[in-house]
């Protein structure tokens, strides 16, 4: 899909789907995920569409920052598409290129050296998290939902994902949100840093035009200094044994309870999970 909506804009922005959304607004790019029908799960052609499209906007100078949303008034992003868990999930190959797919996209978010903003309304959760937690700001509509169901599906959750959560809202409230999967509201993701500012849903564009007029108006080396500074300052210690951290993820996706989750909730009820 290519949308364009700034005269002066000879480039266009193609998104490889229908289900992801993108367009130019003075410097901003929009990337809105469009699977409405699903509450904008994830799907892999909204994984596969986001580095292109980051790439093209690390070159082009106009573009000053980028903000994510979702379609419509009830999610920004309600994780991955779990249709597509047997296909793309179970098999250890499947697990590996979802994995690796998942990862590119996260990491283009959070390596992009221009600001990135998370403009959240509705259900956030999973992937949706993880999509918020890769970006610079997150606000938020204040009947937003937030959750992390991982443990709920007996999946593992890769480093980068625990590391920016623990970063942002600090190990306690990471390891509350991540153990007991429950589900917070607005407020309460504020309370734990997990977005910077909560509003009315017809607020929302306002305070969305708030944060990209200033960040447009302001220096933008000053600005991408301080994004790389912070990178530094967050990087993990040389020790980080990442070996293990692989080996307890893939232990994850290896065992019973990962396939007796999936099909808990494909079949719409409560897991029972052994430990194996």
């Amino acid at each position: 899909m290519t949308t364009t909506t700034t005269a002066t804009t000879t480039t266009t922005y193609e998104s490889p789907t229908e289900r992801v959304q993108t367009w130019l607004d003075a410097s901003t790019l929009h990337i809105r995920f469009n699977n409405p029908a699903r509450h904008n799960a994830l799907s892999v052609d909204m994984w596969e569409a986001v580095p292109p499209l980051l790439a093209q906007a690390e070159r082009d100078v106009r573009v000053r920052l980028v903000v994510f949303s979702g379609a419509g008034e009830k999610a920004f992003v309600s994780g991955a598409d779990i249709s597509q868990f047997e296909d793309m999930r179970a098999a250890r190959e499947a697990v590996t290129r979802y994995e690796h797919m998942a990862e590119t996209a996260l990491m283009g978010i959070y390596q992009f050296s221009k600001p990135t903003l998370a403009c959240i309304q509705g259900f956030c959760i999973g992937g949706g998290v993880n999509v918020a937690i890769s970006c610079d700001i997150r606000i938020a509509a204040s009947n937003s939902v937030f959750s992390i169901p991982a443990a709920r599906l007996g999946l593992g959750y890769r480093y980068s994902a625990m590391k920016n959560l623990v970063d942002l809202v600090g190990p306690g409230a990471a390891k509350d949100l991540f153990f007991t999967a429950r589900k917070i509201d607005a407020q309460e993701a504020r309370s734990l840093g997990l977005v910077s500012r909560v509003c009315e849903p017809e607020q929302l564009p306002a305070l969305l035009a708030e944060y990209t007029s200033a960040m447009a108006a302001n220096a933008p080396l000053t600005i991408r200094a301080g994004k790389a500074i912070t990178a530094e300052i967050l990087k993990p210690s040389p020790e980080l044994d990442m070996a293990l951290c692989q080996q307890l993820i893939r232990g994850c996706f290896d065992s019973e309870d990962y396939a007796e989750g999936r099909k808990a909730f494909m079949e719409k009820r409560k897991p029972v999970f052994t430990g194996k």
